[in-house]
């Protein structure tokens, strides 16, 4: 799936859909840092993507919310 796929899945989702995701992310983020801190991480990239996928999840929250 492509980016822009993935971004208009995640504008069509609800506000309590998307804080649900939200809490998965912050999830695996989570167990991603303490991969890295024990050396077993094997894809450093997925960091990366986890985090932006946090900040795009908090973007569409903010947006539905009303606060953008």
């Amino acid at each position: 799936m492509k980016r822009s796929e993935a971004k208009k899945a995640m504008g069509a989702r609800s506000a309590a859909e998307l804080s649900t995701e939200l809490a998965a992310l912050y999830k695996e983020q989570f167990g991603l840092r303490m991969q890295k801190a024990t050396q077993q991480l094997q894809n450093s990239a997925k960091l990366k993507e986890v985090r932006r996928g946090i900040a795009r999840a908090k973007t569409f929250l903010a947006q539905k919310s009303g606060g953008a």
